[in-house]
């Protein structure tokens, strides 16, 4: 029984370790290529191992654009519907380097308590 309690802790406790993570690695995705929301889905999955459903990502990126980080623009296609594009603003990475740097600090932080 413990052993599925225990499993059960550390599912969850990465679970939100990495939807504390979504904004951050949106942003940078969104660095260096505008890309549009199925594509930023299809990264995440591929690059961090991480799902994300369209119900979480569009909010998000709403919020972002809302906050001045993320810019957006629609792009007619040859097939199908339009796709809606999504690039980091100057804002946006300069609140993304601000992200980084205290990320390198947490890291330092936890490096450091280890060690105690």
């Amino acid at each position: 029984m413990e052993n599925k309690q225990n499993a059960y802790f550390i599912t969850r406790w990465q679970s939100q370790i990495k939807k504390g993570l979504f904004e951050y690695i949106i942003m940078l995705l969104l660095q260096k290529q505008e890309r549009y929301g199925y594509e930023l889905i299809s990264e995440i999955k591929k690059l961090a191992d991480m799902d994300i459903a369209e119900g979480t990502i569009y909010p998000l990126l709403s919020r972002l654009k809302k906050e001045k980080l993320v810019d957006s623009r629609w792009v007619e296609m040859d097939e199908g519907v339009p796709r809606k594009y999504y690039k980091l603003t100057e804002q946006g990475n300069e609140y993304l380097e601000a992200m980084y740097q205290y990320l390198g600090e947490l890291m330092q932080a936890i490096t450091d308590l280890k060690n105690v």
